[in-house]
């Protein structure tokens, strides 16, 4: 049976829920996140992510939405705050939220990515900007790959802003952070020993392919740099190939997330190509 907990006064529970805002080593510590939104904290309850607590405005009506994620996610607390205080956690100064969920954060295992003959896993070296790791989780989503890697010192993908701009894809795409590309090319050991033959292919603008002219079918693992210095020397160094997205105009380079966007859409139109030979 779910607790309901009423909240009228900044306590420590709500200052705890507020730090998860904030501060990435108290999310890390708490091992939760705040979800704002109604499709982020729909497809949360879809996918089956832990759902540690519902909160909503103490006396204010909740629309059908709402009422039905609090009569799905039996196990949550449910937890009825102040308008004011459910306003500050939504992040928006105009508007207060309906519902706000306080999720639990997964292991970073790379065994959750799912190892099948057709795997994409799309590999973040570094990046520097929550609303970057959220943009490329989308994209992942939305083109069909397995799952996301962010590797080294980089952004939280647990950011809000992150959450956000994935619209959500955070939960129906695997997402898992290493320390660095010694996790990831161990894994891809692994999964040839086993008989899968990933292929780690790296982009770069130097690259000595253009992305079109690769085979980007079968098993990959494919990796993009940081918004500033690219892919580190440690990951060019142990890819098998150098990839490069062909470029034209002003512009010196692509943003890190669109650059991963355009891999993704050339990987998943070979691919479609393929199934339809």
């Amino acid at each position: 049976m779910a607790r309901t907990l009423k909240i009228t006064t900044r306590n420590a529970t709500f200052q705890q829920w507020q730090a998860l805002l904030t501060n990435r080593t108290k999310r890390q510590r708490a091992g939760e996140f705040l979800v704002q939104g109604v499709r982020p904290i729909t497809l949360a309850v879809e996918h089956g992510w832990a759902i540690r607590a519902l909160l909503y405005a103490d006396g204010r009506a909740l629309s059908g939405w709402a009422r039905g994620v609090l009569e799905r996610v039996g196990g949550a607390s449910r937890v009825a705050l102040a308008p004011e205080l459910l306003r500050e956690l939504g992040g928006k100064d105009e508007e207060s939220p309906e519902l706000l969920a306080v999720v639990g954060l997964p292991e970073d295992d790379l065994q959750r990515v799912p190892r099948t003959a057709d795997m994409l896993l799309m590999v973040f070296d570094r990046p520097t900007t929550p609303g970057n790791i959220g943009t490329l989780v989308r994209s992942a989503d939305a083109f069909g790959a397995s799952g996301v890697v962010i590797t080294g010192h980089a952004a939280d993908p647990y950011d809000p802003k992150a959450v956000r701009a994935s619209t959500g894809s955070l939960f129906a795409v695997p997402v898992v952070r290493v320390p660095s590309h010694r996790e990831v090319l161990d894994w891809a050991g692994s999964l040839r020993a086993a008989g899968l033959p990933v292929e780690v292919v790296g982009t770069d603008e130097h690259g000595d392919v253009d992305i079109a002219e690769h085979d980007l079918c079968g098993p990959k693992i494919i990796a993009v740099g940081n918004e500033t210095h690219g892919l580190s020397a440690a990951w060019r160094e142990s890819c098998d190939r150098m990839v490069r997205i062909p470029i034209v105009g002003a512009a010196s380079s692509l943003n890190a997330a669109s650059a991963a966007t355009v891999v993704l859409y050339e990987a998943a139109r070979q691919r479609a190509a393929g199934r339809a030979r």
